[in-house]
């Protein structure tokens, strides 16, 4: 749906911008109705031949036709000269009155400059035919090639329309920093494809219609050469449809090392600024055949998890005595709460909330469960709205893994701070609770013993 829909939109450009080489003399008949050129023409030819007598020259057709389209083509670049700089004189002037942020990025991208390239060649086109005779073989060359400029100097204008267009929906409407760019270079690329099938017509002689007929043969060809683009565009439009990426989302993509803040998203391309400055660029069909993570949610959520765990020795884990209850409950007065409850109910109460205290009073390992429980309760940047666990994971070669599972705050170096806080202070309590962590042996855990001589053994 969506290529027809687009060679539609080729073919629709293509019929209306073809009825310019079909109606050209029509129209030209309406300019001299309206602007008499013949009078202009009839005046500078007048001047030019009394400039070739002054200078002693004979009156040559040829002298005469080439020095005519020299004033012409210095007359057409003077009224576009002047026309541009009264067009920006009272658009500059509006700008200041109004404060207008559209005039303000009309002038930053020069539209009016751009689409003021239209008016030379117009003004040639209207003089040019007064030069030569109707059958000068330089009239149909200089024609052409004026054609040809009008063509390309109309798209420039068009597309620099579409940049402005876009770039002041993209700043006031694009509320999402959705990847509409794709858009605007799809845009681009009809005028541009429109531009070629014209330029060729008119460089074959042939109309439109037979020139696209001949290309059949190259639509495979054509297809691979714009394979990347026509991906590119569909991919584009499923990013967008789907919301699947904005400008500024953190994403990851584990096949590549793109692991950053997105930058740009461009037809054929999308740009990653990883963490270390470093610039990746991939291409936007990847992002659709293959999964990649996107942090945005964690961003909008304003809590980022913490997730790791630490392991420890299984020969330390021991049932709780009354000298290790007593110890802890005279150091932290809020485990002794939880300790004289758990006693008093000869068990402990499994409260299903998503931020409470969990853990035993049957070993030193439960106990510093509910510890961790309660410290992070109490700790000033973790978030008590979301879940909150400390838990066991299944024993391993390396000891007996506790899980914190916890949320803080998205701000990376204050979560990274918030991090490293927790597992520095389980390393340094553990050890009054009889824990010790899981760390392989080294030369500090072994014993070296010196071999005595032979000869001296008893």
């Amino acid at each position: 749906v969506l290529a027809s829909g687009v060679g539609t939109f080729v073919v629709a450009g293509v019929f209306v911008m073809c009825k310019f080489q079909q109606y050209y003399q029509v129209c030209f008949t309406m300019l001299a109705d309206i602007i008499p050129t013949h009078q202009a023409a009839q005046w500078l030819l007048t001047h030019i031949d009394r400039l070739l007598d002054h200078l002693g020259l004979d009156r040559a057709k040829g002298v005469e036709e080439w020095v005519y389209v020299a004033v012409i083509v210095a007359v057409a670049l003077l009224a576009g000269w002047i026309v541009r700089r009264c067009i920006l004189f009272v658009a500059k002037r509006f700008v200041r009155l109004r404060d207008s942020a559209a005039g303000r990025l009309m002038l930053e991208q020069h539209l009016l400059t751009k689409c003021s390239h239209v008016i030379p060649p117009l003004v040639v086109l209207a003089l040019l035919p007064f030069a030569f005779d109707t059958s000068s073989p330089m009239l149909r060359l200089f024609r052409l090639a004026l054609y040809v400029y009008t063509v390309v100097v109309v798209a420039m204008a068009v597309c620099a329309v579409l940049t402005f267009v876009w770039t002041r929906f993209d700043e006031k409407e694009n509320t999402n920093n959705l990847p509409l760019k794709g858009v605007l270079n799809v845009g681009k690329g009809i005028v541009w494809i429109i531009v070629a099938v014209i330029v060729g017509s008119l460089l074959l002689g042939k109309t439109p219609g037979a020139f696209l007929a001949g290309l059949g043969a190259f639509a495979a060809a054509l297809m691979l050469v714009f394979k990347d683009t026509i991906l590119g565009f569909v991919a584009g439009i499923q990013l967008s449809n789907n919301d699947m990426l904005h400008v500024g989302d953190w994403i990851v993509v584990p096949s590549t090392i793109a692991n950053g803040i997105v930058t740009d998203v461009s037809l054929t391309a999308v740009k990653v600024r990883n963490w270390d400055n470093t610039i990746v660029t991939l291409p936007p069909y990847t992002l659709v055949s293959t999964s990649f993570q996107n942090w945005r949610g964690m961003s909008q959520s304003g809590a980022r998890q913490i997730c790791r765990s630490v392991n420890f020795e299984a020969y330390t884990v021991k049932r709780c005595d009354d000298d290790l209850l007593q110890r802890v409950s005279a150091k932290y007065p809020k485990m002794k709460a939880f300790i004289d409850r758990a006693k008093s109910a000869g068990k402990v109460d499994y409260d299903p909330g998503t931020a409470v205290v969990n853990g035993t009073i049957e070993t030193n390992l439960g106990l510093f469960r509910a510890y961790m429980c309660q410290y992070l309760l109490d700790h000033p940047l973790i978030v008590t709205d979301q879940q909150i666990l400390v838990r066991l994971l299944a024993p391993t070669t390396t000891g007996i893994p506790l899980q914190i599972w916890c949320f803080t705050t998205t701000a990376w170096t204050a979560y990274e701070a918030v991090q490293s806080e927790i597992f520095e202070h389980i390393a340094a309590v553990c050890g009054e609770f009889d824990l010790r962590l899981f760390n392989y042996a080294s030369g500090m855990d072994t014993e070296t013993v010196e071999m005595l001589p032979a000869d001296s053994r008893s």
